[in-house]
């Protein structure tokens, strides 16, 4: 027997970025509940680093009502079919302009998996050539900066960068280089 088993299920709101959902429920003791999941979109986290540090991207967020610094990182469009690589590509292209000769696969996290099944692939982008980037309208206030990893150290450790996405991110970096 599944530890819960969804007996209904029901879309209480969508847009063009979520759907979120209500589940009737049983537990496996037979107690029976709901639960709201918020569906959506698949996204990349890119680390785009060089010898002296990481590329980093920083707009307004509103849900928060705060800018803080993040990794580039992003779906892809409603209907498209893209693989995870070339989402981080075409992410980190977007959003900072670079353009990466290597990319390596880091992981795959859920972003908030008791409430969402929302989940991101982390890649790092080496080998790095500048361009211009291409954002998408609602990205007009992106900034992006190189910092190095001292700076970036001390972004994090004085709340500059808050993305949680970013935190698990780095984690999967240190653990992937030894450090």
């Amino acid at each position: 027997m599944a530890d819960i088993t969804r007996l209904s299920s029901r879309i209480v709101y969508e847009n063009p970025w979520l759907r979120v959902r209500e589940d009737d429920v049983r537990f496996r003791d037979g107690h029976e509940s709901i639960f709201g999941v918020v569906e959506k979109r698949d996204f990349a986290v890119v680390i785009a680093r060089d010898e002296t540090g990481v590329w980093l991207v920083q707009q307004y967020r509103y849900a928060v009502g705060g800018r803080y610094w993040e990794f580039p990182q992003g779906s892809a469009v409603a209907g498209a079919t893209v693989s995870g690589e070339a989402l981080a590509r075409a992410e980190l292209a977007e959003e900072t302009g670079l353009r990466a000769e290597r990319m390596q696969h880091l992981g795959r996290l859920f972003a908030g998996y008791g409430l969402s099944d929302h989940s991101f692939d982390v890649w790092l982008a080496t080998g790095l050539t500048a361009g211009a980037p291409d954002r998408e309208r609602s990205e007009q206030d992106m900034v992006a900066r190189h910092v190095s990893f001292a700076e970036w150290d001390a972004m994090v450790d004085d709340g500059r960068v808050r993305d949680s996405h970013s935190l698990a991110a780095w984690a999967l970096l240190l653990r992937a280089t030894g450090g």
